[in-house]
């Protein structure tokens, strides 16, 4: 009998909570019944109201796990970890460090989740500080990148542990056995960047990872690497202004198209182009973040995602547990250490 995957939800989290998590969870099911459990955390009346709605019920692969609060996505995460032990979120991780799921899932406040899972999980040996990665499309497939968020100020160190860690999910997410990283820059040339970025270059260059060289974010988009790191605050930069000039984009494609009759004549010869190109750059494929450096699985979905969007993140969970990425980096890590006491 195949292995199947205890993800726990949390069904109160984001904008949108029981209304996006249970559609996504009953897709989730029809397409995995296989290979997965998932477990909605929250306000059990809530939750059961919400599964009938959507002709969905309790049982063996879907279970309700009540949660009486529920984490304001404006609030602090100081506040969220001292006062809310019965939220939705917290007890979904709980359940993750009892070994009741494999993998946690929530797409509610991004400060809290991180503060929340570091506590109660806490961070692999060798790791100083987790981090927030994701996937992001590019011309020829798509590559990871991190930090997003979570580490505003970085050494080279932590630097070099965001490589590690983005290596090995690449790794074990696309079957690639090498995958390419770069370290984001403001150039190419070696005098550019700070301290920070030429200690982790150096750092990088010296193991046994597959080490490109500087990435300036116009070519992030170019594939010319697997997996980029940079620092939380420049990461979050570059994704929020690349999601900016995404949306400008569209509404000048919609305003083009719609601006008098011929416009709208050529709008519907090239409705099956646009379609596609809808398509391949969906954010929603892409949701899903992963915390990695936790002793745990724990994905942040975006805090606006609709049913679709957090379906594709519960994949990510998943994806995450049956390759047990956080036993992956531990190991990674170990060999790295090792090899450093062997060197004279």
């Amino acid at each position: 009998m195949p292995t199947r995957y205890r993800i726990a939800l949390d069904a109160m989290g984001g904008d949108h909570g029981p209304a996006a998590v249970v559609p996504a969870a009953l897709k989730v099911l029809r397409r995995h019944q296989d290979r997965v459990q998932l477990i909605l955390v929250g306000d059990e009346d809530t939750l059961r109201r919400a599964l009938e709605g959507h002709g969905g019920r309790e049982g063996e692969l879907l279970r309700i796990h009540h949660a009486a609060q529920a984490v304001d996505m404006d609030e602090l995460p100081s506040q969220a970890l001292r006062f809310k032990k019965d939220s939705s979120m917290r007890v979904s991780i709980n359940l993750v460090k009892e070994g009741e799921a494999d993998a946690c899932v929530s797409a509610g406040n991004t400060g809290a989740l991180m503060a929340t899972a570091r506590y109660v999980l806490k961070t692999l040996p060798g790791i100083d500080r987790p981090a927030i990665c994701t996937q992001i499309p590019c011309i020829g497939g798509s590559f990871r990148m991190l930090d997003l968020g979570a580490n505003v100020d970085c050494s080279a160190e932590h630097l070099f542990q965001f490589a590690v860690m983005g290596s090995v999910l690449t790794e074990a997410s696309e079957d690639n056995p090498v995958p390419r990283i770069g370290l984001l820059n403001l150039g190419v040339e070696e005098i550019k960047g700070n301290d920070q970025v030429k200690q982790a270059a150096q750092l990088l260059q010296g193991s046994a990872l597959n080490y490109g060289g500087y990435v300036e974010a116009d070519r992030m988009y170019q594939g010319v690497a697997d997996v980029v790191v940079c620092d939380g605050f420049t990461g979050n930069v570059a994704l929020k202004a690349s999601e900016g000039v995404a949306s400008v984009i569209s509404r000048y494609l919609r305003e083009e198209f719609t601006r008098n009759a011929l416009t709208r004549i050529a709008g519907l010869v090239a409705l099956p182009v646009l379609r596609a190109l809808r398509r391949r750059l969906d954010p929603r494929r892409y949701n899903g973040a992963s915390l990695l450096g936790l002793r745990g699985v724990v994905v942040k979905s975006h805090g606006g995602a609709d049913y679709v969007a957090f379906e594709h993140a519960i994949e990510v969970g998943v994806l995450e547990a049956e390759k047990n990425v956080p036993r992956l980096i531990d190991e990674r890590i170990g060999e790295m250490f090792a090899q450093e006491r062997e060197q004279p």
